[in-house]
């Protein structure tokens, strides 16, 4: 644990389970890596990465102000799994053994900082986002002031009151689409494209998927909880077949994009994930084991379908940047 940089790969993989000594020796990075549950930020990059390709493909890329964006998505993303984290803890929410604390360190819940001790991450992170929305409104003018506003409503009201009354995933769909993406591009590029919004629509389909696995996995517990998701408001069942229906639309999209020109064949190189998309689906239709498997990572235990529908994302959200990238290239050289 004295190892800085081994904690940081554990923080990036997963959420560590440490006990308070190990976390008393932890350096200011690693508590924030862990506490912002930097492995998901990830998908943020990626949405922010697709935007910066679409941007190329267009002849419109702005490097610094893709870099600007990117940083600030990232703080924000980081932000709001702070203050999600805080809202929850002070509403009483992640006592009592509650799903949050199970599968990796809670901070406040574990008694290893004070509020007070969130606030100074959570002002520090959020300072930084709004500093980035600030440079980009300044430098890009026109709709970038109402999507900074937008994003902060999201960052602010995802954790309460959306996620309570069945518009998170909503919320999620619209923050890693037609915010991070469409929104992105618009600022790189300086223009609003709707085709954009919609080529990056498979990607944010299977963002979302990851939290829908997350709340379908918490569902009895939020339910108990008076936290009203859409898992809980649509019953198990039919939630896992919303799940599975999304994820396969990623495809579909996909296809349809290319039937209609706005993308070449070669981004059907995402069917390659197609091998995960099956074990999702697998695992989708099985009821959750009662206890860890033997082959089941211990950090992941006990998310199930969260952490199947993000492998699933992950190998389809890295082939359709890589597709993206080889098909940007051939566009360029093709003139």
């Amino acid at each position: 644990m004295n190892n800085s940089s081994g904690i940081w790969r554990r923080a990036l993989r997963g959420v560590p389970r440490l006990s308070a000594q190990e976390w008393g020796r932890l350096d200011a990075l690693a508590k924030w890596l862990i506490a912002t549950r930097s492995a998901v930020l990830i998908m943020t990059f990626i949405s922010a990465a697709i935007a910066g390709i679409f941007a190329i493909r267009a002849g419109k890329f702005d490097f610094g102000l893709w870099a600007v964006m990117t940083i600030g998505l990232v703080m924000a993303h980081a932000t709001n799994n702070l203050l999600n984290d805080m809202t929850d803890y002070a509403r009483g929410v992640d006592k009592g053994n509650y799903y949050r604390a199970q599968y990796g360190v809670q901070p406040l819940e574990a008694g290893f900082w004070t509020m007070k001790d969130a606030w100074r991450y959570a002002i520090v992170t959020g300072g930084i986002a709004l500093a980035c929305g600030i440079i980009l409104v300044l430098a890009r003018g026109g709709l970038t002031l109402p999507l900074l506003i937008a994003g902060a409503f999201f960052v602010l009201a995802y954790t309460w009151p959306l996620k309570y009354v069945g518009l998170g995933e909503v919320a999620v769909l619209l923050v890693w689409g037609p915010l991070m993406i469409g929104g992105g591009y618009y600022v790189v590029a300086g223009e609003w494209d709707w085709n954009v919004v919609l080529g990056g629509l498979p990607y944010a389909l299977g963002t979302t998927m990851v939290i829908f696995g997350k709340h379908i996995d918490k569902r009895a517990a939020d339910r108990e909880k008076g936290i009203f998701t859409l898992p809980v408001i649509l019953g198990d069942n039919l939630a896992r077949w919303v799940a599975i229906g999304c994820m396969v639309m990623q495809y579909v999209l996909v296809a349809a994009l290319v039937i209609a020109g706005f993308f070449s064949p070669v981004m059907l190189i995402v069917a390659l994930a197609i091998r995960q998309l099956a074990l999702a689906f697998k695992m989708f239709r099985l009821p959750k084991p009662a206890e860890k498997p033997d082959w089941f990572p211990a950090d992941a235990w006990p998310t199930w379908l969260a952490a199947f529908a993000f492998v699933h994302n992950r190998a389809f959200g890295l082939l359709f940047l890589l597709a993206l990238v080889i098909e940007t290239g051939v566009r360029l050289l093709a003139g």
